[in-house]
C-alpha cells in the first residue's frame, strides 16, 4: 500500500478552479518534487493534504485512511508534518521553546493537569524537553538552544523550521520552498541536509521548490503543474526536456531546466 495516494483531487475558490484532477502515488522512502510557475496551485495542494483547506473533489488516502475533512492537528498526529514558504518561527522565543511548542499534537495531559501542574503535566513536559534537546543535538542546534530563534542567521532559521517539523515524528514531511532566499552555497548544504534526513529517519519527503539546482539534484521524480493541472511527470531528466514544462517556465527557471 502506498504511504500517500491522491485520487482526482480538486479544489475551487468561488468560481476559480485552483486544483484540477490531481493524482499522485507516493511510496514510503521516496523523495519527490512538485514544481510549477507561481500561482500554479502547488501550495494549495499542500494545504489540502494537511487539512488547511478541505478538498471539494477527490480523496487523499494516507496510510490507508481517507483524511479529507480531518483537521490539521489530527493529520499532524497521524504522521504528516510540513514547513511553509515563509519562515514561521516564533522569533522572540528560544530555539528550545520553538521545539517544545512543536510537540503540541502529542500532548496527552488535560486542562486540569495544565492549570494545577500535576505530576502527569511535569512528567510529559520533561519528556517533551528531552526529545526537543535530543533533536537539537542530533542536528547540531543544541548550541543555539537558549538563543532567540530570531537571532539565527537566515539559513539556520530555514533549517530550524525543518528540525521543528521533525518534533511530531512524521512519516511524511512536506517542505514548501525550503531553499527560498538562500545563496548557492546554502542550497548545496540544504540538499545534503534533506537527503541526510530522509536516510537517517527513513522518511518520505515531498517538496515544492523553485530552485532547480535543488530539485534536479535530489528529487527522484517530479510532478509539474500549471493552472492547477498536471502538465508533466517523471524522472528529472525526462521533465527537463519536456516542451510543455519549458513553455510554462518562462525566464530563469526555464534556462535552468533546459
Amino acid at each position: 500500500m502506498p504511504l500517500l495516494q491522491i485520487n482526482h483531487l480538486g479544489h475551487t475558490f468561488g468560481g476559480l478552479k485552483a486544483v484540477n484532477d490531481f493524482n499522485l502515488t507516493l511510496e514510503e522512502g521516496e523523495l519527490i518534487g512538485l514544481i510549477g510557475p507561481n500561482g500554479a496551485g502547488k501550495t494549495t495542494i499542500f494545504n489540502l493534504v494537511t487539512g488547511v483547506y478541505r478538498a471539494t473533489e477527490g480523496e487523499i488516502i494516507f496510510n490507508g485512511e481517507n483524511i479529507v475533512g480531518y483537521p490539521p492537528h489530527k493529520i499532524n498526529t497521524m504522521g504528516i508534518s510540513r514547513t511553509f514558504q515563509t519562515i514561521r518561527l516564533w522569533d522572540g522565543m528560544t530555539v528550545l521553546d520553538n521545539m517544545r511548542v512543536a510537540h503540541h499534537s502529542q500532548v496527552r495531559y488535560g486542562l486540569f493537569d495544565s492549570l494545577f501542574h500535576t505530576p502527569a503535566y511535569h512528567r510529559q513536559e520533561e519528556e517533551i524537553t528531552e526529545h526537543s534537546m535530543e533533536l537539537l543535538r542530533l542536528f547540531n542546534f543544541d548550541r543555539f538552544a537558549d538563543m532567540p530563534a530570531g537571532g539565527l542567521p537566515y539559513g539556520e532559521r530555514r533549517r530550524l523550521e525543518i528540525v521543528r517539523a521533525m518534533a511530531a515524528r512524521p512519516k511524511l514531511l512536506l517542505l514548501d520552498e525550503p531553499a527560498a532566499g538562500m545563496n548557492p552555497g546554502e542550497v548545496d548544504s540544504l540538499m545534503e541536509f534533506i537527503a541526510w534526513i530522509r536516510d537517517e529517519f527513513k522518511l518520505t519527503i515531498w517538496l515544492i521548490e523553485h530552485q532547480m539546482r535543488l530539485v534536479m539534484g535530489i528529487c527522484e521524480r517530479l510532478k509539474v503543474i500549471d493552472f492547477g493541472s498536471t502538465i508533466a511527470e517523471g524522472k528529472p531528466e525526462e521533465v527537463r526536456n519536456n516542451p510543455r514544462v519549458l513553455e510554462a517556465y518562462l525566464g530563469e527557471a526555464a534556462e535552468e531546466l533546459g
